[in-house]
């Protein structure tokens, strides 16, 4: 069956009869749109609206099937062809009803499994206490504040501090600086080791001067156990190379090949500039005046 003909046939009748598409509609029961819809090819009438549609446009439903008159010669062999048209039709509309049903059911089931996918994602970084990246379930996820490196940190400065401090300074009020920067963290059980780029000056104030007493710059690896009562960690011990020909070999036996490649890039990537700086205001904080550090 040819929608578009059917919908010509109807509105040339409906013409024929001076009838607006609200006048039939009105007749019919149904909206003007309706009847737009089946005049302009986009759909065919229900059955249940066939007869009374052929009623008011005084045709046979053989004739609407068939979008033109037939004479009684023609009835049976109309009668035929519709039939046969009608079946076409309906197995047509059978099979697009099925592709549709099996495309929404395949989008159903695309979307589901994205979402579980994410879901799955979302999950597994929550386990590593990582923030979600999807959300699917609508609010976001916060991991647990991780404070572990800041406290591994914060026991470092608090031990060359400390060693600095008690020193032997020729009776000066000499106060030990330390900044450093970290590379690398490795935990083994309840010990971690922490390698870092480590600079250290030690100052005390001449009558309106800040005096530069002593100034350490080098790689070190600082073994640091933690104390489970308390929630701290306390270094248990440090080493760096030693000086001279020893460097190159100690280096090499003290750190990862891949930690040496970043610390051998100290003096060209900033790293010293930037320590120096927090050294500074470290030593213009205590002081409470301006202070020239030590350049390296």
């Amino acid at each position: 069956m040819d929608q578009i003909k059917i919908g010509s046939f109807i509105a040339s009748l409906r013409k024929e009869k001076n009838m607006t598409q609200l006048d039939l509609a009105n007749k019919l029961g149904i909206s003007d749109r309706t009847i737009s819809k089946w005049e302009n090819g986009r759909g065919l009438p229900d059955l249940s609206l066939m007869k009374p549609l052929c009623s008011e446009l005084s045709i046979s439903i053989n004739e609407l099937l068939s979008s033109e008159k037939i004479t009684e010669d023609e009835v049976c062999n109309k009668t035929d062809e519709n039939v046969i048209n009608t079946l076409n039709y309906t197995k047509n509309k059978i099979k697009h009803t099925k592709i549709i049903f099996f495309l929404t059911l395949f989008g159903v089931i695309s979307i589901l499994a994205i979402l579980v996918i994410c879901f799955s994602v979302d999950v597994g970084r929550m386990r590593d206490n990582k923030p979600v990246v999807f959300s699917t379930w609508g609010f976001d996820y916060a991991p647990p504040v991780d404070l572990k490196q800041e406290k591994l940190e914060y026991a470092i400065k608090d031990y060359l501090i400390s060693i600095g401090d008690t020193e032997q300074k020729d009776d000066k009020n000499v106060k030990t600086f330390v900044a450093f920067k970290t590379y690398l963290i490795e935990e083994k059980s309840n010990e971690y080791s922490v390698y870092a780029w480590v600079l250290q000056e030690q100052c005390y104030l001449e009558i309106n001067d800040i005096m530069n007493y002593s100034s350490f710059s080098a790689p070190y690896k600082f073994t640091l156990q933690k104390n489970e009562s308390y929630d701290a960690y306390s270094v248990v011990d440090s080493n760096h190379p030693r000086d001279g020909s020893y460097y190159s070999e100690d280096i090499k036996t003290i750190f990862p090949d891949y930690v040496i490649k970043e610390m051998n890039l100290a003096h060209k990537d900033g790293t010293i500039e930037r320590l120096q700086l927090q050294i500074e205001d470290q030593v213009q904080l205590y002081f409470h005046q301006e202070y020239y550090p030590f350049v390296y």
